[in-house]
Order: C-alpha cells, then sequence, then structure tokens
C-alpha cells in the first residue's frame, strides 16, 4: 500500500497502435498493472509527437494519426516498482520506460464506510408548471433565447428551470425541425421547464412572453412533492432535541 514517503514514479512512452497477442499494448500494460496490485496508473493520449524514427505524428494527417503517443504513468513503493518492472521490460519491445525517485507529500484514500444516511424534509403543496416552447436559433441580444430565458429566471429568484432540445418537431407555421446523420438542423425544438409557486409563475410568465417574439407559453396547476435532504445525521438531530 501506498504510503507517505520515498517512492519511484514509472512512465512508459508507447504508440498508440503497438498491439501485444492482439490487444492494445497500453490496455494489456493497464490490465497488467491493475491485476499486480499498483496504487494506482493513468494513460493518456498525446495530441502529436515523435520519436526516434524522428516522424511526427499528428491527427492533421489520418495516416500518421494511428500512430499519436500514449503515455502511462503511476507511482508506488520501490519494492512494488521493482516487483513489476521485469514484465514491463519484457512487454514494451518498443518505446521507452523512464523510472524517477520521488517523494510521497500525502497519500489520501476516501474511507469506504457508508456516511450516516441523512434524513429527509417531506414539503408539499400547490404549484404551477410553466414551460415555454421555442426554437433553438431564436435570439435575444445576441445569444441565444433559451439562455437569456435561464438567466431571466435565475434574476426573478426561481427555484429551477430545466432546458430539454428535442430531436424532432413541428410549430404553428407547419415547419419540420429533426437532425439526421445527413442533415443537421439548426432550429432545433427547445422547451424549458419550470415549477414554482403560482405567484413566482405569474412574474416569470409575465416577463418570458416580452422576450418571446415566436413561441408557446403554456402554464398548468401542478402539486409539488420535495424531499429536502437535512445537514446533519439523524443521531445528531434526535440528541440535539433530547438536549433541549
Amino acid at each position: 500500500m501506498l504510503r507517505k514517503g520515498p517512492a519511484k514514479k514509472v512512465t512508459i512512452f508507447i504508440n498508440e497502435d503497438v498491439q501485444r497477442h492482439m490487444t492494445p499494448l497500453h490496455d494489456s500494460l493497464m490490465t497488467f498493472l491493475l491485476h499486480k496490485g499498483v496504487s494506482g496508473a493513468t494513460a493518456t493520449r498525446g495530441f502529436s509527437g515523435f520519436g526516434s524514427g524522428q516522424m511526427l505524428h499528428t491527427p492533421a494527417v489520418e495516416v500518421l494519426a494511428q500512430h499519436l503517443p500514449i503515455r502511462i504513468e503511476f507511482v508506488d513503493t520501490p519494492e512494488k516498482v521493482e516487483e513489476v518492472l521485469p514484465t514491463l521490460y519484457e512487454m514494451v519491445t518498443d518505446g521507452l520506460i523512464e523510472v524517477q525517485d520521488t517523494q510521497v507529500v500525502k497519500h489520501a484514500r476516501k474511507s469506504l464506510k457508508p456516511e450516516p444516511k441523512l434524513p429527509h424534509e417531506r414539503k408539499e403543496g400547490p404549484a404551477r408548471l410553466l414551460r415555454v416552447f421555442l426554437g433553438e436559433a431564436d435570439r435575444w441580444h445576441d445569444e441565444p433565447l433559451y439562455d437569456a430565458i435561464v438567466k431571466k429566471l435565475r434574476m426573478l429568484d426561481i427555484a429551477g428551470a430545466t432546458v430539454y432540445r428535442g430531436i424532432l418537431g413541428y410549430g404553428a407555421k407547419g415547419h419540420e425541425h429533426k437532425k439526421s446523420f445527413f442533415h443537421v438542423s439548426r432550429d432545433l425544438p427547445i422547451m424549458v421547464s419550470v415549477i414554482d409557486s403560482p405567484e413566482k409563475i405569474a412574474i416569470a410568465a409575465e416577463a418570458i412572453e416580452g422576450m418571446l417574439e415566436d413561441g408557446l407559453i403554456v402554464i398548468s396547476d401542478a402539486e409539488i412533492v420535495r424531499l429536502v435532504r437535512s445537514q446533519k445525521p439523524a443521531e445528531a438531530s434526535d440528541a440535539a432535541a433530547g438536549e433541549r
């Protein structure tokens, strides 16, 4: 187990297309390190690079993009590194392995002990559901209208809003808006959904109506049941109540 103190950092440089037993080498290396109980390892894909062959690999050229560099890095105890190095030497036949002395300053690990379950406070009562239907291409002062509506709702202290992006739809004009592989519509349907008290919904609807040029506003009666998680564990709440 990795602890605070002296350690070794291992960095392995290979190409993405290198194979081992019909499997990408980087996958084989990560699987090996996992099975050997290494504390943790990270594989990152480079954007461009070159090696001893002096050939630049870049995603700008499709043929060369297949050879982009992969970097695998892990830190562990000197004993663990010495244990896995011989196999790494055997697996990496085309690449570079670098080992450096390092110092672990802190190794924090989240406890597996489950956190105490916090009680819920149930709130319910009458509310209003506001739904606004518009197009993705609709604008308000040089920004998407749905963005502007959400910002306005936050300014009005509305409890929350959700923006839904449709994949198919049509409106009063009868024009069909859809997204497909060959055709990307720039005016897909958007719906903004809001639930709050009747008073706040009335204010929000009036504000949105002044921003909407071509769309639909729908208001429905609703009944909310809201579960609010307490900030303190149930045991602490009960103890505090008993002290009063």
